[in-house]
């Protein structure tokens, strides 16, 4: 009797170490596959946080379409126009917004005395209908802009998108560089200043 409950503990035993042997295996497994999981979640990351660089500056996911466009050495006269036009606080919040971006050389391009009279106050309802013009609600990215897509903008005429060649225009306006991704969406920068009808 004593051996046969001696035998059963040793059995019993025997099946728990194996029981939390194999548990013990999972667990590493689970583990394992939880911390590659994580390291790719990790990765990923990384690589959206990398940014883009525009006008010398690093445009990064982390900051709003203002602050990165603040930081571009080749969008000052953009930023002033939109603090003119009392769109900043607009273009900062949570959207999304998909912002076609001219450069100071596309505001350079324009007629002389142009720009200097869109900065007046009393121009202010103005220069807001053209910035209006070049934002779109969404976060739209190049992969999801198709040849002859029409763009209803926050101004609320549209823009015509054309593709060729791998080159995007919008309305007349070259996208010189894509995706500039941002905390509320996402920036295209463009060569030339749209204009919708005035």
């Amino acid at each position: 009797m004593k051996k046969t409950f001696l035998s059963l503990v040793m059995v019993a035993a025997l099946i728990g170490a194996t029981f939390t042997a194999c548990n013990s295996n999972k667990t590493a497994d689970q583990n394992a596959d939880t911390m590659a999981m994580d390291s790719m979640a990790v990765d990923s990351m990384a690589m959206e946080t990398e940014g883009v660089m525009v006008g010398g500056a690093m445009m990064v996911p982390s900051k709003n379409i203002v602050e990165n466009a603040a930081g571009s050495s080749e969008h000052t006269t953009l930023v002033a126009a939109v603090k003119a036009a009392d769109l900043a606080e607009t273009l900062s919040g949570a959207g999304p917004f998909t912002v076609f971006a001219p450069t100071n050389a596309a505001f350079d391009a324009l007629p002389a005395g142009t720009v200097e009279g869109l900065l007046k106050p009393e121009n202010k309802s103005k220069l807001a209908k053209i910035l209006t013009y070049h934002v779109v609600t969404g976060a739209l990215k190049a992969a999801d802009l198709t040849d002859g897509m029409e763009l209803t903008t926050v101004e609320g005429e549209k823009l015509k998108v054309s593709i060729k060649d791998g080159v995007v225009m919008v309305g007349n306006a070259k996208v010189t560089t894509a995706d500039v991704v941002s905390s509320n969406g996402v920036t295209h920068v463009i060569d030339a200043v749209l204009m919708p009808k005035m």
